[in-house]
């Protein structure tokens, strides 16, 4: 069983080591335990039988919503652990009364992006060599509430 719940100190350590398994440029633990104390910041861990499963944040700031990761342990990949993070997100998007919800995505990345796709994202820009390792564009994609 997954539960979703707030992101918090005891998390840290195993969200910088997902953040090695996911990303080619990982936060490190210094940056995910600042998000604790960013007022505009909610960030969220999936756990699943008790264990990190993966973990998503997302940033609140004049009246526009950006998400900053998205990362789920390849094990727990393709079982809707995403999703439930994602409708987290919306959730409280649309509490806030929020326009849109925005996110970038590496263009290779098919999978994320039939994701997003599903969810409702439509790409509406380019951000031009925006990722390292490799270097490549980002998709931006955006989520609109009605």
């Amino acid at each position: 069983m997954t539960n979703i719940v707030p992101m918090c100190e005891e998390h840290i350590d195993a969200l910088a080591e997902l953040e090695k398994v996911c990303f080619s440029q990982p936060w490190s633990r210094e940056a995910l335990a600042e998000e604790l104390e960013n007022d505009s910041a909610y960030f969220f861990v999936a756990e699943t039988d008790g264990k990190v499963a993966g973990y998503v944040g997302f940033i609140i700031t004049a009246g526009q919503s950006y998400i900053t990761n998205v990362a789920v342990l390849p094990k727990y990949r393709r079982s809707g652990v995403a999703t439930m993070l994602l409708e987290r997100l919306f959730d409280i998007a649309e509490g806030y009364g929020l326009e849109f919800i925005s996110l970038e995505v590496r263009p290779t990345n098919a999978a994320a992006i039939s994701l997003y796709s599903s969810l409702g994202f439509e790409e509406i820009g380019l951000r031009k060599n925006f990722y390292r390792n490799p270097t490549e564009d980002a998709l931006i994609m955006t989520r609109f509430f009605a």
